[in-house]
Parts: C-alpha cells; structure tokens; sequence
C-alpha cells in the first residue's frame, strides 16, 4: 500500500476500533489489576477503622523479584557453534562490547527489566519497547582567542543509540488472540505535549486535543494556576500501531479524526516488531488475558487478613481487668497507685477479714481463654501462610527460612522443589532480556555506522584487530551474521560467589588434565598434535571464562603444528659398511695420487730452489763486488782530498807532524772501510744460510713423505668406520 492509498480518515477510524476492541478484552483484567496493586501498597481509607492486616502479597513479591531478576543482565555474544572463526569471534566481540557499553551508560535496560518484572508479578503482564534514535552532541565551545590550530566552527557530532523504554501494562495492547502467535499488531500509548508533538508530527498535531491530565491539576486551578499554566501540563494520548500484516507503523491520537503519520517498516527486525513478547501470568490457550498470581491466592490471603485482625482484637482484650469490693476503697489504690514497698492500712480489719481478705473482696476477669483463643489463630494464621506458600512456591529455603531440626537432605531437597517451582519463571525472564537484546544489537547492525561500531567496542586496541574490517562486513552482511553469532543475555539469577569460584576451579582442573596428559602424547608421536589441539580448544570451548584464552591457544596450535623437517632415517648398516669400503678404497687412491703429486711438485719445488738459491747467490756476489769497488772508489776519492787538504797545510806546520797525521787517518780511514766491507760480507753470508736451512727442511719434508706409510680404519664410539687414517712405518 502506497502513501497515496491510504486515506487518512478510515485508517483512523479503523485503529480506533481496533484499540477499543483491545481495551474492551482487557476491562475486567485491568480492574483487577488495580485492586492488586492498592493491595501491594497497602493503600487503605484510614489505619484505624480498617482493622489490622497481614500484607503477604508484599513479602512475596519482595522475595519473588530478586529471584526472578537479582542484577542487571550483561550482553553476551558468541559463535553459534563455538568452532574456529576468528573473524566470527570478532565480530562478537564488537558487538558484545557494543551492547554492553549502552546498558552501562544508560542505565535504562536495568530500569525497564525491574519494571516489567514487577508488572509480570503484580497485574501479571510486563512489556518493553526498543527504538533507535540519532542523537546530536554540542559543538564545542568556541575559544575566545582562537589559534592558528583552530581554524573556523567545528560541526556538530552525531551518534546512533537504541534506548529501551519501559511500557506501564495498561498502556500496551495488541490484536485478541488466543496465544502470541497469533496476535497480528502491538501499540503502546505515548503522552506527547504540544511542542513535541509538533516537531514529530508537524502543525497538524496543533488540532489534536490535550486529553491527558496530571493527577493534581484540579487543585492547580483552585489555587488560582492560568490556564497557559495548566494547559503546558496537559498531553495528548498517542498510540503506535504496528502492523505485521502490512509491515506499517500507524500513528494515532485519541480525540483526533485522522491518522498523524504512517511509515514503512523503518527498522527491518526479523520479527517486524520492536518489542519482545510480553511477560505474563498463568494463561490458558483460550485468550492472552493473564490471570496475575495474587488471584491465585488471594482466598487465603484474606484468610489470613481476617486472623491477623482477630489476633489484633484478642491482644487488646489481653489485659488485668477485674471488680473489688467498693466498701474497700484501699483496694483500688493497690493498682492505681502501683507503690513498690508500700502498705495500704485498710478500715475495719476485722469485718475484712471476715469475709476472706481480698480473696473476697477482688475478682479478676479470667484470662484462660482469651489466651488459649489467641494461641489457636496464631497457629491458624501460619497454617494459612503454608497454603499460600505451597500455591505460590515459596519454601521455606527460598524465604531464608529454616529449622533447627532440619537435616542437609532435607533442606536440599526443599531447594530443588523450589527450583522446579522458579525455574519456568526464571527461564521467561532470561528469555525476555535476550529478546530486548537481540532487537537492540539487530538495530545496531543494520542502522549503526561501522565507525560507530568500531569506536563502542575499542577493538583495535585488542589482538584482533586485523579482523575489524572483516567482522564489521559480518555485522552488516544479513542473513550471514545469523548463522554465525547469536546473542543472548546472562544468567539473571543472583550469582553465588562460592559457585563461580568453583566453576573456574572446575576449568583449571579440566584444562590442567587434558595438557598434562596431552605433553607427553605430543613428545612421543608428533603426528598426534592437531587431535590434541582439537581436544584443548574443545575443552576451553565449554568454559566461559576459556574465550580469553582461545586465541592465546589457537596461535599456539597453529604454530605447533606447523610442518617440521623431517629427519633422515637411520641408514643400514650393509649400506654403511660398503660406502665405508668404497670410501676407504677412494681414500687410498686419492692418497697415493696426492703423493705422487707431492712428490712431484716437491721435486719441482727444490729444483727450483736451487735454482733460485744459485741465482741469488751470484747476485749477492755480485752486489757485494759492486758495492767493494764503489767503497773503494769513495775510499780513494776521499784519501786524495784528504792528502790535498793536508799538503794545502804542510806550509803552514812542520812536515815530519803532517805525514804522521794524514798516515794515522788513511789508516783510519782504511779499517773503517774493511768494517764496512766486513759487514757486507757477513749480511749476503747470513741471507744464504737462511736460504741453505729452508733447502734442509724441504728436504727433510720430502724424505717424510717417500718414506713407507700403513693405513687404519678409523671407527666412532658406536664401533663404526667414520674414515682412515695413515701412520708411517716404524711410528
């Protein structure tokens, strides 16, 4: 159906009708509903015509709720089928992470979960309501001396968030059905003022009618209130239709003649609608009305009302009232007076005596049965509170109730008699939570930006970030994310500490026992580590507490099992003795060829050497010679300058002193000369015995080598050959 098919009146006029036929099912149940209510409350004309009452239905409830709802419900988001999916795992872990952020920073999932478990207790139907809404958040505020940084107006910042509304049980209707699958449309009343209205709805919501007012306001207008005053307190009632047979969502007001808005199915749910089956009472398959759980009981209820009130009669008539003797005024004065220690003369003692002291002058009225009718309603009273316990389940465990007599066992089989009563209960109440959950982390996946999903659940700071991007195409990839996570909230019941200390003793110990034995399997056949991997991660798989450890362990499996050299087979020893025959065999030629190749450079070495010795030799010889002559030459030279120099002198000093002097230097000069020339000699001498020595130990080398040599086989410390050796004759 197309915007231009619907006609505006008849729709109205249609939901109209539709929400009275509603309102006219649930007439009776809501009447009672408020009877329950009053009577939880204790709400009375007056506490002193009223009587005296035994409130039960309040104690129950008290004991009830926490038992039914004990804490707020955390997000809990897992593969479906618990195998090797990181990127499954990731996109849980986004999404967990996401849920959990909204019920801990708003705080409405916790509220509206206790108000529809008190509804589900009390009239007996509760019921919640998912939206998603985009919010804006402020600019920030502008710097009054803005710096280079701060260039121009920074844009207002927007984020997604699905609130859950908490929906009063005589505000929410749906099509008459025998059971919820057969209900084809859900509404809720909504209470919107005129500004609000206006901007949801636009200038025609100005003719809708003011139709709600607040309890109170006639006193306002006694007081003198405007009447701008009392108008701004005034709502209108609208009611959200929507409809699974058409897949629209219908917008009407009370008073007004045509519908406000109509839509397409804005959010896409699998089940269409944005809220989850209500809680309710006992039902029969007849119709959804619900039969609240105080109707149940209440017979006994006001059993006990009328007990509590004739034990409240009896203790007032519980008191010392008697009659005395009026010619004996001091006997009055006994009771009035209430002196301790104190004697009260009495007139006429005689005649007093005379008629029995105050045994006959005082009679008390007689308190025996006034005493024994308040025991029996005592015991009256807590017989009818065990009916009301055994119709309502409550035992005495459960009540924190006990006796001394009691046995263990007995007070154990109480606790799971109680539990059989609580379970159904506790079940529909973790059943609810999931379902808000699920429509919350549906609305996210389809409606919510990847950004968003990404900067709620802080996943880049974790080890799986290099998954984000693949598990964000998960969550928004449909029907695929169904058949690969599931959400669900946990246990709701109040956690017991010592339970859970167990429960994680439990995992270690299982854990601790599946590696211990699995080390040394491992150690003693390789091959069998991929089943031993299989094995731990099943095991840590079944554990809550196990999901930090997964990954720790998937790395650690992976690594293990990657493929590893493998070592070489020990060889046979046939084979080994042969290859060391052939290679004793290649070892004895290769040796003789080196000799015989020794020898033959060694031959070719000494020739040489002496070659090169005689060649040397002679060249030392002849530098030797060369340099005598050039000494000579120079010795010669300087003697004739010498005798110049002194014959340049003899004219000058007698000539026997001159021929002395210049014969004491030649001579001088003579045996500096032979030094000289003796040192010459004696450096080509020491270069040709080192020449000679270096000729004697190549020699000697060479004769080592002819000499005879005797081969061994050379074996391990296992006894086998690993090579030959050879060792010269005679050593």
């Amino acid at each position: 159906m197309t915007e231009q098919e619907i006609n505006p009146v008849d729709e109205h006029r249609r939901w109209t009708q539709e929400l009275k036929l509603a309102a006219d099912e649930d007439k009776k149940w809501q009447k009672r509903g408020d009877k329950i209510v009053k009577r939880y409350r204790d709400e009375r004309q007056g506490w002193s015509d009223t009587g005296k009452r035994y409130n039960i239905l309040w104690a129950n409830i008290q004991t009830m709720l926490p038992a039914l709802y004990g804490r707020t419900p955390r997000a809990q988001v897992e593969r479906r089928w618990k195998d090797k999916d990181p990127v499954g795992r990731t996109a849980s872990v986004i999404l967990e992470r996401a849920l959990q952020y909204e019920i801990d920073h708003y705080g409405d999932f916790d509220n509206t979960n206790k108000h529809a478990v008190l509804d589900r207790l009390l009239p007996g139907r509760g019921t919640a309501w998912v939206r998603f809404e985009t919010k804006e958040v402020a600019k920030a505020e502008v710097i009054e001396e803005p710096t280079e940084d701060v260039m121009g107006e920074q844009p207002d910042m927007t984020y997604e968030c699905t609130p859950t509304d908490y929906v009063f049980w005589k505000d929410f209707r749906c099509s008459p059905a025998r059971t919820w699958d057969e209900v084809t449309w859900v509404a809720r009343r909504i209470y919107m003022t005129r500004g609000d209205g206006v901007k949801r709805f636009g200038e025609d919501f100005k003719e809708v009618p003011l139709a709600h007012e607040p309890i109170g306001l006639d006193d306002l207008s006694k007081a003198g209130a405007s009447q701008a005053e009392q108008e701004s307190l005034k709502k209108a009632i609208v009611w959200e239709i929507w409809s699974k047979g058409n897949k629209r969502v219908y917008w009407v007001a009370e008073g007004h003649n045509k519908l406000l808005d109509s839509k397409e199915d804005p959010y896409g749910l699998d089940n269409f609608w944005p809220c989850p089956k209500p809680l309710f009472a006992t039902q029969t398959t007849d119709t959804l009305v619900p039969v609240p759980d105080y109707a149940l009981y209440q017979d006994q209820s006001e059993e006990i009302d009328m007990l509590t009130q004739r034990i409240g009669m009896l203790t007032e008539a519980l008191k010392v009232v008697g009659v005395f003797d009026a010619s004996q005024p001091a006997i009055a004065r006994m009771l009035n007076e209430g002196v301790n220690n104190t004697l009260i003369g009495v007139d006429s003692w005689a005649a007093f005596g005379e008629k029995g002291g105050l045994k006959g002058t005082v009679d008390f009225l007689p308190l025996e049965q006034v005493v024994n009718a308040l025991t029996h309603c005592y015991t009256a009273r807590e017989q009818a509170k065990q009916v009301v316990y055994e119709v309502t389940g409550l035992s005495d465990i459960i009540r924190g109730a006990s006796m001394a007599s009691e046995t263990a066992t007995a007070q154990q089989i109480k606790s799971q008699y109680a539990s059989l009563r609580l379970k159904r209960m506790q079940t529909e109440v973790a059943q609810f939570c999931s379902e808000l959950l699920r429509i919350k982390a549906q609305m996210m996946c389809d409606l919510y930006s990847p950004e968003s999903l990404i900067e709620m659940s802080g996943i880049m700071g974790t080890d799986d970030a290099p998954y984000a991007e693949q598990a964000i195409a998960l969550i928004k990839q449909e029907p695929a994310r169904s058949f690969r996570i599931e959400v669900a909230a946990d246990s709701l019941v109040e956690m017991d500490e010592i339970g859970e200390k167990q429960s994680r003793t439990e995992f270690m110990t299982a854990f601790g026992a599946v590696l211990r034995d699995a080390v040394p399997m491992v150690q003693a056949a390789p091959e069998m580590g991929a089943l031993v991997g299989e094995v731990l991660q099943f095991v840590v798989r079944t554990f809550k507490g196990g999901r930090q450890l997964e990954n720790v362990l998937e790395n650690t499996i992976a690594k293990m099992n990657e493929p590893k050299p493998e070592k070489e087979a020990p060889p046979d020893p046939e084979v080994v003795k042969a290859q060391a025959a052939m290679q004793l065999e290649q070892a004895k030629q290769s040796a003789m060829a080196q000799t015989e190749q020794f020898k033959a450079q060694n031959a070719q070495a000494i020739e040489a050497a002496k070659m090169q010795h005689a060649l040397e030799l002679e060249q030392i010889k002849q530098q030797a010679e060369t340099e005598r002559a050039q000494m000579r030459a120079q010795i010669d030279a300087e003697t004739k300058l010498q005798i110049a120099a002194m014959n340049a002198q003899a004219a000058e000093k007698p000539a026997v002193t001159m021929a002395v002097d210049g014969k004491d230097q030649l001579n001088q000069v003579g045996e500096e000369v032979k030094a000289m020339a003796s040192q010459a000699v004696a450096g080509v001498d020491a270069q040709a015995q080192a020449i000679t020595q270096a000729m004697a130990m190549l020699a000697d080398a060479v004769q080592q080598m002819n000499r005879p040599k005797r081969r061994m086989v050379e074996r391990g410390p296992d006894g086998r050959a690993i090579g030959v050796i050879e060792i010269n004759e005679g050593e």
